[in-house]
């Protein structure tokens, strides 16, 4: 049976952590080395981004990681522009070994608006 990415997003939702905006920025506050990993394409990040993000399109993210995070515990958050890849990257980081990482499942407009 083939699966639609809707029904992908909605299995890794079950086994990843899903935040919504206001959770996101109290952890990432609360942390001093949290990173924001922002999976949109290229094109998208480079129109509008968050000030302290980093754009990693979803497609290279096994790839680039490692190099922007080198320790398994450090806060990741995941965004996109509607939650689908953030959730979908943080399973995947998750299944890399990466044990601190969460989703903002809501819209880039609404995480822009919070996170600046």
């Amino acid at each position: 049976m083939i699966k639609t990415a809707g029904e992908l997003i909605a299995e890794a939702q079950t086994q990843i952590n899903c935040v919504d905006v206001v959770s996101a920025k109290a952890l990432y506050d609360g942390s001093e080395s949290g990173i924001i990993v922002d999976l949109r394409e290229a094109e998208s990040a480079a129109k509008s981004k968050l000030k302290n993000s980093t754009n990693i399109s979803r497609g290279l993210l096994e790839m680039k990681i490692a190099k922007l995070c080198p320790d398994s515990d450090t806060l990741i958050l995941t965004h996109c522009a509607g939650g689908g890849r953030a959730s979908l990257g943080a399973l995947t980081l998750q299944r890399m070994g990466y044990t601190n990482v969460h989703a903002i499942t809501t819209t880039f407009d609404e995480i822009k608006e919070s996170f600046g």
